[in-house]
């Protein structure tokens, strides 16, 4: 789900967590129930970034305090709170009080309509993150009605269609928007729609002009280079994305997502050692169960099954976590069964729950059909590989799966 993650983030220029290592900054007047500003670790804190976000956050309080109803500083809160979530990985902390927040906004504001608007686009974008996909394009097409204008609340619409498996409607939002406003968050969407589409050198040019409109040094131009890394690596062009994942530690020194990127060339290079050391930087910086589930391939590719198992528990807690603080995981359970412990039925268990709620999305597909290869069913993998094959993605996974049915 790194697509989703990046193009939330995109959205505002701007799994699970661990609180016992962390602290709230407040004040001695603090409000009990009032959302808290978790404090960064020194790695991730880059001087002045975190001054600014934490000045930021006391002037929004302050105003709030002053003020319970105003909806500016609630909006201003929520937008940070996004942001928060993705630098740090406290997701479960920062995403319900964003959504709180915003929903706060919503049902109060009767008067301005543009905040009403960029409340229900925020609103949505917590819905991205917490892949309830269905209800952000709901909350998309009603910010919609209010402004058809805004470069954004189409790029809301893109991103939820494209998870929903409305593709052609993706491919019309993605128009609107780049015709508004063509940037980065807009270059994004259409490289990621045209690798839908099979166009791999095509949507390559686009994350390049992504990455060209961003500038140095920010978390948006961060993660667009991180997608064009990702991009290479899928594609086998490995020491291409091990230069864009060290640029990108270049100009954002510990930027975690790219610490990781590397462990994972690394390892599909088969340097394990180096792969692992590389991941446990990134674990260091950030709870990210992603970054977990890394280091358990490694222990497990190296037989130190003690090590492995101890993960494995960490992995579950973590994904608990984020399902505890409304995140939809079913395809990461999936993940987990499937690649790290062979279990297929479980597997398909919980993408069976994620195909019931959008059965036309190709990544679902795709999944049920490595799965059902994996249960040597080839008449439910065709069905499946066929479904993942409605765009003419040129997927490697999808393939390899159209290769093995050639060969069946």
């Amino acid at each position: 789900m790194l697509f989703i993650a990046i193009l939330v983030l995109l959205a505002f220029n701007w799994t699970a967590c661990n609180q016992d290592a962390t602290t709230s900054i407040q004040t001695q007047e603090e409000v009990s129930d009032f959302p808290k500003l978790i404090q960064r670790s020194e790695k991730i804190q880059l001087g002045k970034e975190w001054d600014f976000v934490q000045n930021f956050y006391l002037e929004q309080r302050n105003a709030l305090k002053a003020n319970p109803n105003d909806n500016n500083a609630k909006l201003n809160l929520a937008q940070l709170f996004i942001k928060e979530a993705r630098v740090t990985g406290e997701h479960g902390h920062y995403y319900p009080a964003a959504l709180k927040l915003a929903d706060e906004i919503v049902a109060n504001e009767t008067k301005n309509f543009d905040l009403k608007f960029r409340a229900l686009t925020t609103k949505a974008a917590v819905e991205l993150s917490q892949h309830d996909f269905a209800e952000a394009k709901l909350t998309g097409e009603k910010a919609l009605k209010l402004n058809s204008k805004n470069a954004q609340v189409y790029g809301v619409l893109v991103d939820a269609n494209v998870e929903l498996g409305n593709y052609e409607e993706a491919v019309k939002m993605s128009d609107k928007m780049i015709n508004i406003k063509p940037d980065i968050r807009s270059y994004s969407r259409v490289s990621y729609l045209r690798e839908i589409h099979g166009d791999v050198k095509g949507a390559l040019s686009a994350m390049e002009m992504a990455v060209k409109a961003g500038y140095p040094g920010y978390e948006e131009t961060a993660w667009a280079m991180l997608t064009l890394g990702e991009m290479y690596a899928q594609y086998g062009e490995l020491d291409k994305a091990e230069k864009v994942f060290q640029a990108i530690l270049e100009t954002r020194p510990d930027y975690p997502f790219a610490v990781a990127a590397l462990g994972d060339i690394y390892f599909q290079k088969n340097d394990l050692e180096k792969a692992e050391a590389t991941i446990a930087q990134a674990m260091s910086i950030i709870p990210e169960v992603g970054f977990y589930i890394q280091q358990a391939e490694i222990f497990k590719k190296q037989g130190r099954m003690e090590e492995y198992k101890k993960l494995e528990t960490e992995i579950f807690e973590m994904l608990e976590d984020d399902v505890v603080h409304g995140h939809n995981m079913n395809l990461e359970y999936a993940d987990v069964y499937l690649n790290l412990l062979d279990n297929p039925d479980k597997a398909q268990e919980y993408t069976t729950k994620e195909y019931e709620l959008r059965p036309n999305n190709i990544d679902v597909n795709r999944m049920m059909a490595k799965i059902f290869a994996k249960k040597n069913d080839l008449e439910k993998m065709t069905k499946y590989t066929n479904a993942a094959s409605i765009t003419n993605s040129n997927h490697p996974e999808l393939i390899a799966l159209q290769e093995t049915l050639k060969k069946s």
